[in-house]
């Protein structure tokens, strides 16, 4: 008698429902340009990039993909790709020119126009109000680590909520504010270019303070038809080996790296064990009455952000990160582990209960090659789209409340210090002619979307 044949398990791709939400993610000083026009003043990025050796060749956000020009078209582009949403971010200097005062009407004229182009072809925009670009006025006053800073968050926010609210139902406030603190503050990589811990530790604290005045303030002055939320960039931190060292080093890297911005937001308090280390290196989290009340403002979806997983180390006393040795790598050196994006979102499923999750960023720089059309065959970007993807069905499978999928990026653009050398896009841009041409990644994109909705209606 024949044994009967296994059963043939789909591609967890095609268990997404119809409802989950497919879109695509840029930010305003990667792709926009026209740093200089209709009133914008410069950001902390735009001083930066003018710092000898700060960025790859000296580039610069001036030019970028000429977005703020070529909007209609890359709407139209945007749409083609059948997505549901287009996550996007507002330039602070452009609605508010030094971070002070009224708004621009010039600035958020071109955010108005770009919701209404959006929502008449048939794509949601996802609003975020902060990705990195400070105003340098607001820098020059002390910067993040001053507590102002986030008052005046709060009020720029009030600012692009009052035009745009009637329009944009998805709000995100801040964009990965580990990197503004950490890469910003503590190590000098990215804009403004310190290198002082003790001022990064104050960022962080003040970036969710502004982010709990500014969800406060909107959702005061909102009609309740409005989704409120933060995004953050998240990992795995597994230790090394089994020894005690690797193990602390491990909770260490996720206590400052991940807990360090979940728990007050969600928790209404900071981890103590990193308080614990923070005291040990007579740091203090500058906390007054009543501020972990303001970031723990309720918020309607977390935005999570996922690149790679990390091994640590605690050899020798410090907190290094390791690699896992035998995984291919993008060309930001970094490791492809999808497994560990599936652990990560249980992880958020089964330690912070009750929030709804989007993958607002997520995608990989390779070196590409384009033929002599300027088409891409990027089989390494489209492979790693589908192996993340196919993570996140997997967590949703066990139970983990993820509720759409963003791209990273719609776009080739300014890669921060890195300049224009590595290429995120699913369209690649010919910086010399600003020529678009989707790559493959980008048809497999489209076409795995209309295959999941058919499949899930």
């Amino acid at each position: 008698m024949n044994e009967p044949a296994a059963a043939v398990h789909p591609d967890p791709i095609a268990t997404l429902p119809a409802s989950f939400r497919w879109g695509v993610a840029t930010s305003a000083y990667q792709i926009e340009g026209a740093t200089a026009e209709d009133g914008r003043t410069p950001s902390i990025w735009d001083t930066f990039c003018r710092v000898p050796g700060a960025v790859v060749r000296g580039e610069t956000g001036d030019v970028a993909c000429e977005h703020y020009h070529r909007m209609p078209d890359d709407v139209a582009l945007i749409a083609s790709l059948g997505v549901d949403t287009y996550r996007f971010s507002v330039s602070w200097p452009r609605v508010q020119p030094g971070g002070r005062g009224p708004a621009n009407p010039a600035g958020l004229a071109f955010y108005d126009r770009l919701v209404d182009t959006l929502l008449a072809n048939g794509v949601d925009p996802w609003l975020t109000l902060y990705h990195w670009d400070l105003p340098q006025e607001l820098e020059d006053a002390g910067g993040w680590p001053a507590r102002d800073t986030a008052y005046r968050f709060a009020d720029y926010a009030g600012l692009v909520f009052a035009k745009l609210s009637d329009r944009v139902r998805a709000w995100t406030t801040l964009n990965e504010p580990w990197c503004a603190a950490m890469l910003g503050y503590a190590y000098g990589v990215h804009a403004p270019g310190r290198r002082d811990f003790p001022a990064a530790i104050a960022s962080l604290h003040h970036l969710l303070l502004g982010h709990g005045l500014a969800v406060r303030a909107m959702r005061a002055a909102g009609n309740g038809d409005h989704r409120f939320g933060i995004t953050l960039n998240l990992g795995t931190a597994d230790p090394a080996t089994d020894s005690d060292a690797d193990r602390d080093a491990a909770r260490r890297a996720d206590a400052l790296g991940t807990r360090a911005y979940l728990d007050p937001v969600l928790r209404g308090s900071y981890p103590a064990d990193l308080v614990e280390d923070l005291a040990g290196d007579g740091v203090t989290i500058p906390v007054q009455d009543g501020d972990l009340d303001v970031i723990s403002a309720p918020i309607d979806v977390l935005g999570v952000n996922f690149y790679f997983g990390q091994l640590f180390s605690g050899a020798g006393g410090e907190v290094t990160p390791v690699p896992y040795g035998d995984r291919p790598k993008t060309a930001m050196g970094w490791e492809i582990v999808p497994e560990c994006f599936t652990k990560l979102l249980l992880r958020l499923h089964r330690d912070y209960p009750g929030t709804p999750m989007v993958i607002t960023e997520n995608g990989a720089a390779f070196d590409d090659e384009p033929d002599a059309g300027g088409f891409v065959r990027d089989g390494d970007r489209t492979a790693y789209l589908a192996e993340h993807i196919r993570a996140v069905a997997l967590a949703r499978a066990e139970g983990a409340d993820v509720r759409g999928y963003f791209a990273w990026s719609l776009l080739d653009n300014f890669e921060w210090a890195e300049g224009y050398d590595k290429r995120f896009g699913i369209v690649r841009v010919d910086y010399d002619t600003q020529v678009r041409v989707p790559k493959q990644s980008a048809l497999w994109y489209r076409d795995m979307i209309a295959r999941t909705r058919e499949a899930g209606s």
